[in-house]
């Protein structure tokens, strides 16, 4: 696919771009109104085709669950295996677009390698993701908007409490990581400055952040696409950060890989192999830190 068409999708799925005004650049870019929207449809895929790990899975429990975060409740979808046993626990941290159906998946799949997880809506604040299927249209426009409109410090401060909520759940070890992807990924590194009590960050093409490394307890681990310049770009200050101040850290760089290339419904970035061992080293880093 034309690299300048790939970024244009990029831009609208992480900007205010509105889809009006990507689906007029798109149609500058492919020639006609016709051949934009064949381009769409590929770049779109198909979210039920997309999904790894069946929502009635027989081996889990799952559904929709609340906890007390710091301005009420905050609505998380939680998925475990089925029995009694204690068992670690994982945050999974959606991207910019709120709590899709892609980041259910991903918490089931979580779920499966032994974790008891949870997938909190950061849109809680706003009313909640919305119930739709498609994160690529005009609701998931409207959630980027009110999602962007929550600020970063109350953000932080409901995934503080999630890290609370797990470490006191009966179902649990008291052990708590998180994995984010992009968006999510910023913020699982946040958390791990932010929370004294996270065992395990993992974060998935995530932005590092700007400062407090110095309060990193809990090991770290980056999954980053070659291709993805700005985070790249941001990546020496972050090993600079951690080696400065002796926070332990692996870091990985994917060649031949593109912004978001574990998010399986996007067949214009996912890269099966690259997601796959992404997948083996964030599952063996969490069974490592969170025993």
């Amino acid at each position: 696919m034309d690299r300048e068409i790939a970024d244009l999708y990029d831009e609208y799925l992480h900007t205010p771009m509105g889809r009006r005004k990507f689906m007029h650049r798109l149609t500058m870019l492919t020639g006609s109104a016709a051949a934009a929207t064949a381009t769409l449809s590929l770049l779109e895929g198909n979210q039920a085709v997309a999904a790894m790990v069946d929502e009635n899975d027989p081996r889990l429990s799952t559904g929709m669950i609340t906890y007390p975060g710091g301005a009420g409740d905050v609505k998380a979808y939680m998925a475990r295996p089925k029995g009694s046993e204690k068992l670690p626990a994982v945050i999974v941290m959606h991207a910019n677009r709120g709590l899709w159906p892609h980041f259910k998946d991903v918490t089931r799949k979580v779920a499966l390698s032994g974790f008891v997880a949870i997938a909190p809506d950061m849109l809680s604040r706003a009313g909640g993701t919305p119930a739709a299927d498609n994160s690529r249209g005009p609701e998931g426009d409207a959630a980027l908007a009110r999602l962007a409109e929550i600020d970063s410090a109350d953000i932080e401060q409901d995934y503080v409490a999630a890290v609370n909520f797990l470490k006191s759940h009966n179902e649990t070890t008291r052990k708590v990581g998180s994995i984010g992807f992009c968006w999510g990924g910023g913020h699982s590194l946040s958390l791990a400055v932010n929370s004294p009590d996270l065992g395990a960050a993992v974060a998935y093409y995530g932005s590092p952040p700007k400062s407090g490394y110095e309060n990193i307890r809990a090991p770290v681990l980056g999954n980053y696409a070659a291709d993805d310049p700005r985070l790249i770009a941001s990546l020496p200050d972050f090993i600079s950060n951690m080696e400065k101040n002796s926070k332990p850290y692996e870091l990985y760089i994917y060649p031949g890989t593109k912004h978001a290339f574990n998010q399986d419904n996007r067949p214009d970035r996912y890269d099966p192999e690259a997601a796959n061992l992404a997948w083996e080293r964030t599952i063996g880093f969490f069974k490592s830190n969170l025993r």
